[in-house]
């Protein structure tokens, strides 16, 4: 049963970008010069209030305007292409930024604003972390050119709801992924544990620690400035 949902899953999310009419759009993206492809994956699962999650909206779009993170984008040689989507439960995830390539200062302003325009979609979902996994590989499929490929996950949880990460790492296209984890730390030890012993993945695949909602911007800085960077070995 758990193998036949993650099969229709991947079938609905290829259908999605047919049914939006993504195509041309899709094949701009996949011809971009791009050193790298890097999308946020945001927990808007129930055990997130408003509050929280508007720590993690602006969290992310004040690390990417830090000094030392601009430098690093603009100095990577060739692009960056960034997109953002909060993900809760099996059927609840939502872009809040598309793809967008990141060549120059008002690229990267004009994707801030996105994350900061953007309204939660969901709060009543539970929290499930493969078939978020499995949107975000689907969607870094449409970033193909780019020399690597990193999907940032944050979450204050374990999967509790629908397949787990290794389904579905064995049904998405993943080849070539790097997974890393941010976990925000509300107290269960345990979290940062299954984030490094199931969630990440990939070539140099690490987990970055917020000390709590509060401390989402500085760790996510942190992580931003590994990611962006040439990948190294994992470190646990």
């Amino acid at each position: 049963m758990q193998e036949q949902l993650v099969k229709t899953s991947c079938a609905i999310l290829t259908g999605v970008f047919v049914l939006l009419g993504f195509s041309a759009r899709a094949q701009d993206l996949a011809n971009a010069d791009c050193s790298l492809a890097l999308a946020f994956a945001l927990d808007i699962s129930t055990s997130v209030d408003d509050t929280e999650y508007e720590l993690q909206r602006a969290g992310l779009a004040a690390a990417l305007q830090d000094a030392d993170v601009r430098t690093a984008i603009f100095s990577n040689g060739s692009p960056v292409m960034l997109m953002a989507y909060e993900w809760s439960g099996s059927n609840q995830q939502e872009v809040i930024a598309p793809w967008g390539i990141i060549a120059d200062d008002a690229d990267l302003s004009r994707f801030v604003a996105q994350v900061m325009g953007h309204t939660r979609k969901h709060n009543e979902f539970p929290t499930a972390l493969g078939a978020a996994i499995g949107y975000g590989a689907t969607m870094l499929q449409r970033a193909s050119s780019c020399a690597r490929h990193v999907l940032d996950v944050s979450g204050d949880g374990a999967n509790n709801h629908g397949y787990p990460p290794d389904s579905a790492y064995r049904h998405f296209p993943v080849a070539g992924i790097t997974v890393n984890g941010l976990v925000i730390d509300t107290g269960d030890a345990s979290v940062v544990d299954y984030y490094l012993e199931t969630v990440i993945h990939g070539p140099g695949a690490f987990v970055e620690i917020a000390l709590g909602f509060e401390d989402y911007e500085e760790a996510m800085k942190r992580k931003l400035l590994r990611e962006i960077q040439a990948p190294q070995y994992a470190q646990r």
